[in-house]
């Protein structure tokens, strides 16, 4: 492919790429402000913590995501889903343009395609969350670990910093990146400086592990103890997995048997085993849109490209790469929840939101501001209350088993909000007896996200005329501002939105 040609499909590419974005930039979701309640915190100088003054709990997953936002908030940043955002956008960006030069021809236009195409890219890209800056870092070293398989010259000092990020980014990042990096270290392994990058690897990852061991006092972060060990999750998460991005591991593993081609195949495979193996054993949840597959769809964009570049002959490139596109631009566009995602952020910003901002504007003393809540994301982070998150990701003792009714009850919080998923309160939640945990509490709010979702806001009497005022005009206000009184679970809703109807 000239220098011409590539030029002009890249440019098309960012087309796609900046119209896609456009599409699903409202959307942003609640876990992501989990991080940047730590990162806000990291800032004022109080720690990466939930709670100031509280101990020390780590109840998120993506550590070097948390030090980003909080360099931002440390230099005055407000708005942190715009630096998210943006950063993620650049990240996109970025990635498309490694997909397009490490491939040629028509195995540059179907890994391009495949990849701007898939609707879930921009949804991911939106999120606030460290997504799309896990699968570009992931992509990235695979690309020079291909580069080492070329004997082109790299970096000694890339693989392992990649490697370092990619951990840091999400724990099962040091497993994702391995095959990677074995294969660098195994052709650079008499190079001196890549001896010494791999040394340096070793000691900094070592003291960052040693380290938020003692800060934290896991060896985990506190959500693996909630949200991991579903196995019964698993193989319905690989089922939904192969078959969404079939075309693409099928091309990816055909590798393997292509003649001067098996040792890369067997890379990019290894890559994807060694991605997907934490989540193929534990159930997830929060896996909207392939959220997990995701991290290691650019690596299956490149096989693809690769496969079908090595097929030769020009109209079977071009049939077998447009069934391939195709196949994730549909099962991309069919994703099961892309109805809920795709109004999710507008929905949060009338709920959530909103009365974590009213929380904010009540005007309790410092000493009145505790919150027990189980959608621990955008209410803790605006309002910034001291909150118990009885979910147990922000909670070691909830996490590891304790009775979060005991644990509600015993703080005696200000305010309690409860989620239900229609309109009667329930009788428990999230292991919280609903009953019980109020009991001498006034429901002085009832605000609905969507149709199956509401946040029930009961608070202590001598609190109840103060929080009902500033929560009821937060919430009043964001209602009449974001889809006007539509709640319904529908592309068509989304589809309004962005055309402006």
């Amino acid at each position: 492919m000239s220098k011409g040609a590539r030029s002009g499909l890249l440019l098309g590419l960012a087309v796609l790429f900046a119209f896609g974005t456009w599409l699903a930039w409202s959307f942003v979701i609640d876990d992501a402000f989990i991080t940047f309640r730590y990162s806000r915190h990291l800032a004022e100088g109080f720690g990466p913590v939930w709670n100031v003054g509280g101990d020390a709990v780590e109840g998120f997953t993506n550590f070097a995501w948390m030090l980003w936002h909080g360099l931002f908030a440390s230099f005055g940043a407000e708005n942190l889903v715009t630096v998210a955002k943006v950063t993620s956008v650049v990240l996109g960006g970025a990635t498309l343009v490694l997909l397009v030069r490490a491939t040629d021809g028509v195995g540059a236009v179907v890994a391009g395609l495949a990849f701007v195409l898939f609707l879930p890219t921009y949804f991911h890209l939106n999120s606030g969350l460290e997504t799309v800056a896990f699968a570009g870092v992931l992509l990235r070293l695979v690309i020079v670990a291909l580069h080492v398989i070329d004997e082109e010259r790299v970096f000694d000092w890339e693989p392992p910093l990649l490697l370092l990020l990619l951990a840091m980014l999400r724990p099962e990042g040091l497993l994702a990146g391995l095959p990677a990096l074995a294969v660098w270290f195994w052709y650079s392994r008499r190079i001196p400086t890549a001896r010494w990058g791999l040394g340096a690897l070793l000691v900094v990852g070592a003291g960052y592990f040693l380290w938020r061991w003692i800060y934290y006092g896991q060896l985990l972060p506190n959500t693996f103890y909630v949200k991991f060990g579903d196995l019964a999750a698993s193989s319905e998460w690989a089922g939904r997995t192969a078959l969404a991005l079939a075309p693409l591991l099928v091309l990816t593993l055909a590798l393997l048997v292509v003649k001067g081609l098996w040792f890369k195949g067997a890379l990019l495979s290894l890559t994807v085993v060694a991605t997907y193996a934490p989540y193929a054993v534990s159930g997830l949840t929060m896996d909207y849109l392939h959220r997990f597959a995701y991290h290691a769809f650019p690596v299956l964009c490149l096989g693809a490209g690769i496969a079908v570049a090595a097929i030769g002959h020009r109209l079977a490139s071009a049939a077998v790469g447009a069934v391939a596109v195709g196949w994730v631009a549909v099962t991309g566009a069919i994703a099961q929840g892309l109805p809920t995602i795709a109004n999710y952020g507008v929905d949060l910003q009338r709920a959530h939101v909103a009365i974590g901002q009213g929380l904010a504007e009540a005007g309790l003393p410092e000493e009145a501001r505790t919150l027990a809540v189980s959608d621990a994301g955008a209410i803790p982070y605006y309002s910034d209350w001291r909150s118990i998150d009885y979910i147990g990701l922000n909670d070691e003792a909830i996490a590891h088993g304790a009775d979060p009714t005991t644990v509600v009850g015993k703080a005696r919080p200000t305010v309690v909000i409860v989620t239900s998923y229609r309109p009667e309160i329930p009788g428990e939640m999230y292991g919280l007896d609903v009953r019980a945990a109020t009991a001498g509490y006034q429901l002085v709010a009832r605000i609905q996200m969507r149709e199956d979702y509401w946040q029930n806001v009961f608070v202590l009497p001598q609190w109840a005329p103060q929080v009902s005022t500033a929560v009821t005009a937060s919430t009043d206000a964001a209602r009449l501002t974001y889809d006007q009184g539509r709640y319904e679970l529908t592309v068509d809703r989304w589809l309004d939105r962005v055309s402006g109807r």
